[in-house]
């Protein structure tokens, strides 16, 4: 099915704005934007490191084949137009012709292919390019995806923060991808190119003046500052020492900066995200191997507490591994509803009973550092709370993001909360938790519980690969029946995340990917 053409998308998307005197007047070019980031990214390279903290940088780094709108409809990007076979197992993209890298080098159909693969062989998120068999290149300017198998999720795993385009001729080069030096100094083939890295203050990308898209971007300089202190990052919009701050999520901050009259804050920009806050446990560690424990742990959780108490009412539950508000979501699972008596029960029956001081076990319990309401908050709460059925928890925090991230992916731990995203069809976002083929050690956000079930297993790649809708959503059903009763994860809430940038700054949230888009059609109206 062939889409609209490069040019006439681009003048569709063009922003256009009248003048107080009536005149038709184009986005204003210049200015900086200074973006508040809540913690270093180990890299910048996003083809082979999944997150936001990679992902806010690498979406202006680089460029991907596709883009996408407010309403998940794809966009021409470095496709100016794309087809997808009768059959479904391949995808041609047919790429501009002016584009180049920053170094002046151009982009071919080389370096398409050779992203594709890097992406599906290093890339956390094994499931999003399982089906890719190879890329064809029959010209400089045409490249073939071939699949093993129909995959309805392609489209998606073409946007900015799950396709980075790279340069072969530097990534290329016989290195390890993973560990490549150029990571940390990237050459990149998007609207601003890579300045500066000083891990823990700042990261400076500029304007590259030879972007495909003539006239973009519109600002000229995007400085990320790196604040992990909460407070601190409040303040820094408020003093308007910063023009924007993505992914906030902590409440009390979202409603104290909506007071501030030149400020805008927005839950827009979210829904491909699908962000969730959850307990997860190691099921490679006793007691935790046994579904009858985690279960009794799940039950103990009182989660209408934590969302109308502990936020105040503005979060919203969440069930199960699809967040609601997506087409695939299912009601019909466990809700786990909190009931003491049938925790300590299960407990029991488990064979974990109370010791003379009222202890079964002790639990360590890890959680993020960057998000205090989401994470340390409610892991708080469960020290006093499972105390109640007789399970000790010790916390223990973690110094920065890269420890906590070590810890959880070399499975270093008992249980720690985690917020993980669905990254909008549950092939590229959801099946990572689960399959039992992608338990690798050293990985986060992978699946780190070492869950391991053939029928999930099944289901996933029977849902990943259906090309009909309805057929899909009754695999995805049966899938999260199964998994939440399984229970390697407890899952608590949906994270109300919202932008908040100054009132001048335009054009800020125009896709479903919110901030892990590119800022090309950004700028100042003053």
């Amino acid at each position: 099915m062939k889409r609209i053409s490069f040019v006439v998308a681009i003048l569709l998307a063009t922003i256009i704005m009248i003048s107080p005197s009536g005149v038709w007047a184009a986005p204003k070019h210049g200015g900086s934007v200074t973006l508040i980031q809540q913690s270093s990214p180990r890299h910048l390279n996003s083809a082979v490191q999944s997150g936001i903290y990679t992902g806010i940088p690498a979406s202006q780094i680089f460029a991907s084949p596709l883009r996408f709108d407010e309403n998940w409809n794809p966009q021409p990007y470095l496709a100016e137009s794309w087809e997808i076979s009768e059959d479904g197992k391949s995808l041609t993209l047919n790429l501009v012709k002016n584009a180049t890298f920053h170094d002046g080098q151009p982009i071919t159909s080389e370096d398409v292919a050779f992203s594709i693969m890097v992406i599906k062989n290093n890339h956390p998120f094994k499931s999003m390019l399982a089906p890719v068999e190879k890329v064809d290149t029959p010209d400089e300017h045409t490249a073939i995806i071939r699949m093993s198998e129909p995959h309805p999720a392609i489209l998606l795993a073409m946007s900015p923060p799950l396709c980075p385009i790279i340069p072969k001729h530097i990534y290329g080069d016989g290195q390890e991808i993973k560990t490549h030096p150029r990571n940390a100094a990237p050459v990149g083939s998007g609207p601003f190119k890579f300045v500066e890295y000083k891990p823990g203050e700042y990261i400076i990308l500029e304007r590259y003046e030879n972007f495909f898209i003539e006239g973009r971007p519109y600002i000229d300089k995007v400085i990320i500052k790196i604040i992990k202190d909460q407070v601190n990052r409040v303040m820094a919009m408020e003093r308007k020492e910063a023009d924007l701050i993505p992914f906030l999520g902590n409440l009390v901050d979202i409603k104290r900066l909506q007071k501030t009259d030149y400020l805008t804050a927005t839950s827009d920009g979210y829904s491909a995200i699908g962000p969730e806050n959850w307990l997860e446990f190691n099921t490679l560690r006793e007691p935790y191997s046994k579904p009858q424990v985690r279960q009794a742990i799940s039950f103990a959780i009182d989660r209408d507490f934590i969302i109308n108490k502990l936020h105040a009412g503005l979060s919203k539950r969440s069930t199960g591994p699809i967040v609601p508000g997506s087409p695939f979501y299912s009601p019909d699972v466990e809700k786990y509803s909190v009931d003491l008596a049938k925790a300590n029960k299960m407990l029991d029956e488990a064979g974990y009973p109370k010791k003379d001081n009222g202890i079964r076990f002790t639990m360590a319990l890890d959680y993020q550092p960057n998000e205090p309401e989401q994470q340390k908050l409610i892991a708080e709460y469960l020290k006093s709370q499972l105390k109640k059925i007789g399970i000790e928890v010790k916390l223990r925090p973690s110094p920065d993001f890269p420890t906590w991230s070590t810890r959880v992916g070399n499975w270093d731990f008992d249980a720690s909360m985690d917020i993980v995203f669905n990254w909008g069809d549950p092939a590229i976002g959801v099946h990572r938790t689960y399959l039992s083929s992608n338990i690798r050690k050293g990985v986060v956000w992978s699946n780190t519980q070492n869950y391991n079930s053939p029928k999930v297993d099944e289901l996933l790649r029977k849902a990943g690969t259906e090309p009909d809708m309805e057929k899909r959503k009754a695999l995805y059903a049966e899938f999260q029946k199964i998994v939440v009763e399984d229970c390697p994860i407890a899952y608590i809430n949906v994270i109300p995340y919202h932008t908040v940038y100054n009132n001048s700054l335009k054009n800020v949230v125009s896709s479903c990917w919110g901030i892990l888009s590119p800022l090309d059609t950004v700028y100042w109206e003053k």
